[in-house]
């Protein structure tokens, strides 16, 4: 009986199935169930690092808000995942600035220590850091140009003691390293100085340094994936490029940088002010190590 049952069942669901293909009906697909382990997500830990968002004066969100992103009603605009390919974006627009920039960001800035600013790092201490990222989305300038906008940098600051000793109302110091998306290429801008035999405490200020001509790498990244290492030891400084193009700087100017401490930053810094504009840029995995 129960294999006449069976052999009964079966006839039904055919002639059903047959019914349904003959008259354009579509049939139910299986489920794909996706585990809790295999979410679609960006692989970065959030623990030590703060973020700038181009509205506010500008506002700021640091650990342990940060990790809550995916749920922060500030944070949600400017910093989101897309599932679709485990990114975490980076959204900006001319709007906010800090107060040493005419730009906006939707920028990370390491904090050694989860909520605090005054840890950081020299050249002789080291670091590295690396990210594999790409452009989502960016606009065109009035003559049909991409905009930039930094994806990655170091950062100088001044200790209490230097900021004191040449009499600055902050701790801020010039970036040593910018790195951007430009025109779908990675372009490097580094820090040197005006001049060489420059000695303490003029070399702690800004105005002692000023921008290199730049590195533009020759591979074309366009708005595919890439992948890009820095590199920190004491006097040098390396980027790589999707592991086989590299730049190094180990000239006097990076060796006489030692007397700055220093962060990195990633993220999303949109160099333009024309109304209208907006980038997205999209980070797959971020590291730091010291």
């Amino acid at each position: 009986m129960r294999k006449k049952y069976a052999l009964y069942l079966g006839c039904i669901c055919l002639m059903a199935g047959l019914y349904a293909c003959k008259k354009g009906i579509s049939q139910p697909q299986p489920q794909t169930v996706v585990s809790v382990k295999s979410a679609n997500l960006p692989n970065i830990d959030l623990n030590n690092w703060k973020v700038t968002l181009p509205i506010g004066k500008p506002t700021e969100v640091a650990p342990p808000e940060i990790l809550n992103y995916a749920t922060n009603e500030t944070l949600k605009p400017f910093m989101y995942n897309d599932s679709t390919d485990a990114s975490l974006v980076f959204y900006t627009y001319p709007a906010q600035s800090t107060a040493n920039s005419s730009y906006s960001r939707t920028e990370l800035r390491e904090q050694m220590v989860p909520g605090s600013n005054s840890t950081n790092w020299t050249f002789a201490q080291g670091g590295r850091m690396k990210g594999t990222l790409k452009m989502g989305e960016v606009t065109k300038d009035a003559k049909g140009k991409y905009h930039r906008t930094i994806i990655m940098q170091i950062h100088g600051r001044l200790t209490n003691a230097q900021r004191d000793l040449i009499g600055e109302d902050d701790n801020n110091a010039p970036p040593m390293l910018k790195i951007y998306w430009n025109k779908g290429k990675v372009r490097v801008k580094t820090k040197v100085l005006k001049d060489l035999d420059t000695k303490m405490p003029e070399l702690l200020k800004t105005s002692a340094w000023t921008d290199d001509e730049g590195y533009t790498f020759p591979e074309e990244v366009g708005f595919e994936k890439f992948t890009l290492e820095v590199i920190v030891t004491e006097g040098r400084m390396e980027v790589i490029l999707n592991g086989k193009s590299s730049k190094v700087y180990d000239s006097d100017h990076i060796k006489k940088w030692g007397i700055f401490e220093n962060y990195f930053k990633a993220g999303n810094y949109l160099v333009t002010r024309d109304e209208g504009a907006f980038a997205r840029v999209k980070y797959y995995n971020l590291e730091v190590k010291h």
